[in-house]
């Protein structure tokens, strides 16, 4: 089986809930189709309205999941027309995380061949969002139907679509509400007494979660990190570089918070980052060990920072590592780009090619065996460190002097194949 086959096969095997697919179509689309991705650099938004023929093949999923969710849509609802998310879901948030592939379906022309109002579709979970759902008094838009409560993932679920919403309608507001909308989670859940770690769920009258949840505060980052690319890219980036470099510092800041906390041993972070990997309920987790380190390439390539580039080549190294008991496990940086490795051969992944271990994603306290949206993270990180290397490995000098085998191992990494389809980009893991 190869490698990056088996990783895909089993995000596509389990992708099912609601943020599960928003971040599977994120992956898709920055392993596969770069040129629609909101992360790549010097890409201009809108984005190109007629999907080249190199690329029909690679966003074939992509599509189908965005026609399979207006179609449900549609068919479960008998009044489907007016505020209403795009499924149906406790969470005010997560289903906006689908939104952005909305969006593009419709720009691309997809509605036209499919029959669907993917327009209206996400007008909808657009003005769900924002007259439908409770807010807290400043204005920071629930994560929850039900009540008032903030969680960290929120950043990575719904600035991102008020961003492309803006972008697409030609709405500067709409760019504005997005990056507005981090600042006021960031103003509840950043922890100032913990270096500025944020929290993971507060406000609610149950259900609160105060510690410093790792995944959390890797989806805040990603989340920072698209906003901040739609605002570069759009034609209002001009008007728009005091939210920009919000974004940059934001993200820095997380990074600042967060690695310090990285296992010396694993190279991996605790489940709950300011807690020891051993204390009681905690755990390593490679999720938010490879979503983090995703983050980090894509803060070099658009904003120049390489602070924690060695520290996210450990982590890359070690998600990739051999496993001591695999015949083959000659280096971890072999392993981590040869098209003939199996998932079998490697210490963090399974015979099937599920990332271990991980945090069950239902239940973030506790461990689990099977998460789409770790292997979602897995492929984000491989597309960000691929197009890093394809981007000239900027900052490669100092990540060399923060990794054993210093210049040699980065050159024998920026060597590994790459290689081009068409218009999109494919890389053998």
């Amino acid at each position: 089986m190869d490698f990056s086959l088996g990783i895909n096969a089993r995000l596509a095997d389990g992708a099912k809930a609601s943020w599960e697919l928003g971040t599977r179509l994120q992956a898709i689309l920055a392993l596969s189709a770069p040129a629609y991705s909101v992360l790549t650099p010097h890409t201009p938004l809108p984005p190109p309205p007629s999907i080249p023929d190199p690329l029909s093949a690679p966003l074939a999923p992509f599509f189908s999941i965005t026609r399979s969710v207006v179609a449900n849509r549609t068919q479960s609802n008998a009044n489907a027309t007016g505020a209403q998310p795009l499924i149906q879901d406790g969470s005010a948030a997560d289903p906006a995380s689908i939104g952005f592939a909305v969006l593009l379906a419709n720009w691309t022309g997809q509605a036209q061949r499919d029959g669907l109002d993917y327009a209206g579709a996400a007008r909808d979970q657009l003005d769900f969002l924002l007259n439908k759902v409770p807010r807290t008094g400043d204005g920071a838009i629930s994560h929850r139907v039900s009540q008032v409560q903030l969680w960290s993932d929120f950043v990575y679920m719904v600035p991102p679509f008020l961003a492309y919403y803006g972008v697409i309608t030609q709405n500067r507001s709409l760019l504005v509400q997005a990056h507005d909308q981090i600042r006021l989670y960031r103003s509840y859940l950043r922890d100032p007494s913990a270096n500025n770690l944020w929290k993971h769920v507060l406000l609610g009258t149950s259900g609160n979660d105060e510690g410093h949840w790792s995944t959390g505060n890797a989806w805040a980052a990603a989340g920072m990190l698209r906003v901040l690319g739609t605002l570069r890219s759009s034609p209002y980036a001009p008007t728009l570089k005091a939210q920009q470099s919000d974004l940059a510092s934001w993200v820095s800041e997380i990074h600042s918070a967060m690695y310090p906390h990285l296992d010396p041993a694993s190279s991996l972070f605790p489940n709950y980052a300011s807690q020891p990997p051993g204390a009681p309920g905690n755990f390593l987790d490679a999720a938010s060990t490879a979503l983090l380190a995703a983050t980090v390439y894509r803060l070099a390539m658009l904003r120049g920072t390489h602070t924690y580039l060695p520290a996210a080549e450990r982590c890359r190294r070690a998600l990739y590592a051999a496993s001591s008991s695999s015949p083959s496990s000659s280096s971890s940086a072999s392993s981590s780009s040869s098209s003939n490795s199996t998932a079998s051969g490697l210490e963090h992944f399974d015979p099937d090619g599920w990332l271990a271990p991980v945090v069950n994603p239902h239940a973030y306290r506790e461990q689990g065996s099977q998460s789409p949206e770790a292997q979602a993270f897995v492929v984000e990180m491989q597309a960000a460190w691929r197009d890093w290397v394809a981007d000239g490995s900027k900052g490669a000098n100092a990540a060399a002097r923060g990794m054993r085998g210093g210049v040699r191992w980065v050159a024998v990494v920026v060597g590994v194949a790459v290689v081009g389809v068409g218009m999109g980009v494919g890389v053998l893991f």
